[in-house]
Order: C-alpha cells, then sequence, then structure tokens
C-alpha cells in the first residue's frame, strides 16, 4: 500500500507551543482509536537529532531521520501527530491538517506554568502574533485539508474534537467507495 491509497487519514495537529496540541491529540486519539505520535518523544526515544542546543533548549531535529521514521508509520493512517512545525513533513503524511492558536495572554501563562525561561516564552509569544506556523501550514498545505481552530478555553477543546471527528468521517467516507 502507498501512502497514498490510505483509506483511513492521519491528522497533523499543530501551533505554537502551549496552545494545546497534546491536550487535543491525546483527546483525539481516545475518540477515534488512532494513535497519537508525538513528535518531540519520538526523536528523544528513536534519537532522530544532531543534539541538543542549550541556548534554545531543545533538541536539534534531523528532519531526514525524523521522516524516515514516520514514512512507515504513517502509511496505513490512523495517527495523529503531534508537533509545532508542520514545514519538516512531506505534504504526502497528513490528509488533515489542524492549527491551533491561542490569545497571546493565555498562551504566555501556559508558558510560564510550565517553568519555560523569560526567552524562550518571548520567542513562542512573538511567534503566535506574527502567526508564524499559520504560515507555514497555508504554505506547506492545501487549503482544503486545513483546520484552523481557537485554543483558549475547555468548551473550544470540546468542540474541537467535535469538528475534528466531523472531518475524519468525511474523509473516510470519501475514500471507502
Amino acid at each position: 500500500m502507498s501512502i497514498s491509497d490510505r483509506k483511513i487519514p492521519n491528522v497533523l495537529i499543530t501551533g505554537t507551543p502551549g496552545t494545546g496540541k497534546t491536550t487535543l491529540s491525546e483527546l483525539l486519539a481516545t475518540v477515534t482509536g488512532f494513535q497519537h505520535i508525538v513528535v518531540g518523544d519520538l526523536v528523544k526515544q528513536k534519537e532522530l537529532h544532531d543534539g541538543y542546543d542549550e541556548e534554545f533548549d531543545t533538541y536539534i531535529l534531523n528532519e531526514d531521520k525524523l521522516n524516515d521514521e514516520l514514512e512507515d508509520m504513517l502509511v496505513e493512517g490512523g495517527k495523529i501527530v503531534d508537533f509545532h512545525s508542520c514545514e519538516v513533513f512531506p505534504e504526502r503524511f497528513f490528509d488533515i491538517v489542524v492549527l491551533l492558536q491561542t490569545d497571546n495572554s493565555k498562551l504566555y501563562k501556559r508558558l510560564a506554568a510550565r517553568g519555560y525561561s523569560q526567552k524562550k516564552i518571548t520567542e513562542n509569544v512573538e511567534c503566535e502574533i506574527m502567526q508564524v506556523v499559520m504560515e507555514e501550514v497555508y504554505d506547506s498545505y492545501k487549503e482544503e485539508i486545513i483546520i484552523r481552530l481557537p485554543s483558549d478555553t475547555v468548551e473550544q477543546m470540546e468542540q474541537n474534537i467535535s469538528v475534528i471527528q466531523e472531518k475524519i468521517e468525511s474523509y473516510i467516507q470519501a475514500h471507502s467507495a
């Protein structure tokens, strides 16, 4: 089976750190039965990096290693991939791309609660203000597979699950004929 023949979609949940990607992905995996892949964890576990950047407190991603690892995992579909960037992935990997966006004051509080350095908080809040991830999403994927969702409240998260479930069901119906 080639990656383009899958009948069950792969979903990318993306957005600036602190927008709720992991929480939404975990909930979505629970209601859909899809497998949740946290790219940051995968990078650490499988050593898909080129070392650690102390200044930015993060691993230096090796995109080739990551995409080689993900390629086989994504062939059958039914995966929810959770990562703050999308431009590292080939377009063929995902059938639905969800962009989460959060009000900057809420984002600041979430990142501070994680214990992020002031530099890292400022960088991520500026990234959200400048809509860096949104620009990446629209530059990397066809508009018809993108879903932009607000991620400020629990109520919005519950609504977001419903919206994504509907998109998944539509994809499955369209590809099972």
